[in-house]
């Protein structure tokens, strides 16, 4: 998409929103998080950032840190970003089986500047059994940097992730895991995860939900993906095309895809997850229940969550 386009889609979204709260007396905190592969590998970043900014939203980054200077860092700063999400999958060793020899050092060096500007920065590792065990060293590291918070999210077992299959932890080792994680001293790091089933442990139900989703997975429910080329996907780990904003009304693929609606109705979840009583604030990770269910030969984005241990 070219910068004009980028900034008709800002727009867009921003009139959207607003003709929504006028109608429905509804408040939104509307924010775009600006991904890839590497934002930075783009020339315009700043002026894609400037147009989003200037529409009203938050801005959030998530990068792999290697290519943040101190200019650069400083120029986030400026634009007011809110956060930075940098990619750190365990202690040195571990992060570079994953990432590369010389990408932990790079990162750090990205993450010390971003920290020197100001800017509030999360440490994110997707868990797997490659790092699962280390994890827990990640609030050390948090801790000696002055980073501010520490995320995790699970393997999806697609894209790049699908080669990493049989490192997917089973539910038993998750639960495991999680209960680790949460009963850890954090030392003044905060946790932060995306992650509908690590937000149930916490969680009280009583009785079943209902069938109308009001949280957990945010696909079909409160964001959206938009491709570089425009497509648009429910998630950026769910690699399914429901439209392109070059062609299609935002506003209408919202309210009228198919695949956007399945995820809203609970009749076609498969498995414990059609049955669960949390459904409506959790729905399990669509994104993996899809990603696996692909590995079996399926690819239905409304199978159930394989790690869920609820």
């Amino acid at each position: 998409m070219s910068l004009p386009q980028i900034g008709d889609l800002a727009a867009e979204v921003a009139d959207m929103i607003q003709e929504w709260s006028e109608s429905y007396g509804l408040e939104f905190s509307s924010s775009f998080n600006v991904t890839g592969g590497e934002p930075f590998m783009r020339g315009d970043i700043f002026e894609i950032l400037e147009e989003i900014a200037k529409n009203g939203f938050e801005l959030y980054l998530l990068t792999n840190g290697i290519l943040v200077d101190g200019e650069r860092a400083g120029r986030l700063a400026g634009l007011r970003v809110r956060g930075v999400q940098v990619s750190i999958e365990g202690p040195e060793a571990v992060h570079d089986s994953i990432r590369g020899k010389g990408s932990f050092s790079s990162a750090l060096k990205g993450v010390r500047h971003l920290l020197d500007a100001g800017i509030v920065v999360t440490l994110n590792t997707t868990l797997s059994a490659v790092n699962a065990d280390t994890f827990l060293q990640m609030l050390d590291l948090c801790c000696s940097l002055g980073v501010q918070k520490l995320g995790f999210s699970r393997l999806v077992p697609s894209g790049r992730g699908r080669e990493m299959l049989a490192s997917m932890l089973d539910a038993t080792r998750v639960q495991e895991l999680y209960e680790t994680i949460f009963s850890a001293e954090t030392k003044g790091v905060t946790l932060v995860t995306g992650d509908p089933v690590a937000s149930q442990m916490s969680a009280e139900v009583e009785g079943d939900e209902g069938s109308v989703p009001c949280g957990g997975c945010a696909a079909g429910l409160s964001g959206l993906t938009i491709l570089p080329d425009g497509t648009i996907t429910p998630c950026r780990r769910l690699p399914i095309p429901i439209g392109n904003v070059r062609e299609d009304s935002l506003r209408e693929v919202w309210a009228l895809s198919p695949v956007l609606n399945a995820l809203r109705d609970r009749s076609g979840y498969k498995g414990k997850c059609g049955t669960c009583e949390r459904w409506a604030v959790c729905r399990g990770c669509r994104a993996i229940a899809c990603g696996y269910s692909q590995s079996k030969g399926d690819g239905d984005f409304l199978a159930e969550d394989p790690q869920c241990f609820l």
